[in-house]
Parts: structure tokens; C-alpha cells; sequence
């Protein structure tokens, strides 16, 4: 798990060694931190890609300053779940280089053990959200290391 970055790998870490019972908890805290969409993308909607593969409306960016990565989502309050998943990747990948975001393991949530609370459906969504950043860093140019 060493190719992680840091601050996701510090999560992963956090919600694998978490009672089964305070995983979804703590998945539900992490949809409290996703923020507002600042005005850049909040008033120019069309430059937020759609996952389609999630159940309820969520919409991404990513932008890319000084090696940096920098995360945008929006998902409406009622999708705790999904919210709680864009907040565990902006926890872990904000700030990240997009070679450590490209690195991230498709399934890293697996170990987390959120396949013990979420359907199979919610996670192939939270799969395509990562998939949609990765293609995101891909069309402007970066690579895997």
C-alpha cells in the first residue's frame, strides 16, 4: 500500500482498523466535507463532467496547479453515501501529484471495507468517480509513473 498517497492511505488505514459498525458513521461524516462548487464551476456548470454510473446526480473536475491536484464535486445533501466517498478523495487526494492520483488502486476502497455496508451498485459508482479524475489527469496530459 506504500504507492498510496499519504493523507488516502491514512484513511484507508482509519476506516479498515474502524468497528464494522462505525464505518458508515464516519463514511457519513466524510459527506460533511465536500464543499461548495466555487463560482468558477458553480456558475459554469457545463465545465463539471457527470458520473452517470452513480444512482443520484454527481458531477466532477479536476484542475491541476503547481504538480497539484485539486478535487471539485457536487452531490445533493440526500446522497450521503456518494458525498461521503467524494469526501474521502478529497481528504486523500487533494494536493496530491496527478502521477499519485493515477497510481490510486482502482478498488483501494475495498480495504476500507465499505463493500461490507454499501451495495455493489454504489460501488461501481464510487469506482467510476475515480475513474472519471484518473481520465480527467490522462486527457490533460499526465501519466502514470
Amino acid at each position: 500500500m506504500s504507492a498510496l498517497p499519504p493523507k488516502l492511505e491514512n484513511v484507508i488505514n482509519a476506516f479498515a482498523h474502524a468497528p464494522k459498525s462505525l464505518r458508515l458513521q464516519a463514511l457519513l461524516e466524510y459527506s460533511k466535507k465536500v464543499p461548495a462548487l466555487p463560482p468558477r464551476f458553480s456558475e459554469h456548470r457545463d465545465q463539471l463532467e457527470q458520473v452517470h454510473e452513480c444512482q443520484s446526480p454527481f458531477f466532477l473536475a479536476t484542475e491541476v496547479e503547481n504538480n497539484k491536484v485539486h478535487l471539485f464535486f457536487e452531490a445533493p445533501p440526500e446522497a450521503p453515501t456518494v458525498r461521503g466517498f467524494a469526501g474521502i478523495l478529497l481528504e486523500g487526494l487533494e494536493d496530491a501529484t496527478p502521477e499519485e492520483v493515477l497510481n490510486v488502486p482502482d478498488d483501494f476502497y475495498r480495504e476500507m471495507g465499505l463493500s461490507e455496508l454499501i451495495t455493489p451498485m454504489r460501488l461501481r459508482g464510487m469506482n467510476a468517480i475515480l475513474n472519471r479524475l484518473k481520465n480527467q489527469l490522462r486527457t490533460a496530459g499526465y501519466s502514470a509513473a
